[in-house]
């Protein structure tokens, strides 16, 4: 695979230098948008909801910015990459290049706003009179991770999509709902044990809890967390590949 990028690197280039003009055409505030999207909404979920959970809590601010932060870097990411196939047929129907070289270009230009937005981010810590320490470099397992896991999903649902449509609106509804499942404005803490457990099953909990755990609380989580969250990227990225691989032959038949 990696042969074949370097092999294709100029097409993957302009691949990436494509959808990211293609995403702010014709705005006024261009790339300003990448970071006022999040702050926009971050600000909107703290006048909302710092009455019903933010009233005790210290760095709520923070808490918010966290779960809005990785949430919504990996809607944009998956929700892109679903279509990054379809979008491209025209290409790969008459020119025989790596197909997840489209997925991957989406990624890079998500990837490129998360970390605007990442850097936003340690604006509000500082702000917000958090310690930033040598922990801090452990971040960088959480956005790897989520990195990797987020190509995974974008290879099952690009390949799903290209089979079938209606993939597009069940996904909404299931961000939604993961939305609302994943502890954004939200603690877990009053929960029973048992309730807290289950939280652990949201993939995308895993890597808002690992950021919290490093920026709020200062610890580096357990090993058995590690384990538990490489095991959903491993399982997520070994789907994807397998069926980019299985199907790969197929999807000109379909788009």
């Amino acid at each position: 695979m990696l042969q074949k990028l370097l092999k294709y690197q100029f097409l993957f280039e302009e691949l990436v230098k494509r959808d990211f003009k293609k995403k702010y055409k014709r705005t006024v505030l261009g790339m300003a948008w990448s970071v006022l999207s999040p702050l926009l909404m971050l600000l909107v979920m703290k006048l909302v909801f710092t009455q019903f959970f933010g009233r005790t809590m210290e760095h709520y601010t923070i808490y918010l910015f966290c779960g809005n932060m990785v949430f919504a870097y990996f809607n944009e990411s998956t929700s892109q990459g679903m279509a990054s196939l379809m979008s491209n047929a025209k290409i790969f129907t008459k020119v025989n290049v790596p197909k997840y070289l489209f997925l991957f270009s989406r990624n890079v230009q998500t990837f490129i706003n998360f970390g605007l937005t990442l850097g936003v981010f340690f604006v509000f810590c500082i702000a917000d009179h958090i310690v930033v320490t040598w922990k801090f470099i452990f971040l960088l397992i959480p956005i790897g991770g989520l990195v990797m896991f987020n190509v995974g999903v974008g290879l099952i649902l690009s390949a799903l999509f290209v089979f079938f449509r209606d993939i597009q609106y069940l996904w909404s509804v299931f961000t939604r709902l993961l939305m609302f499942t994943s502890a954004i404005f939200y603690t877990v803490d009053s929960y029973p044990q048992m309730v807290q457990n289950l939280f652990l099953l949201n993939p995308v909990y895993l890597f808002i809890c690992y950021f919290r755990k490093i920026v709020i609380e200062a610890t580096i989580p357990t090993i058995w967390f590690h384990l538990l969250m490489f095991a959903n990227v491993v399982l997520v990225l070994g789907i994807g590949c397998w069926i980019y691989k299985k199907y790969n032959t197929r999807f000109l038949y379909y788009v």
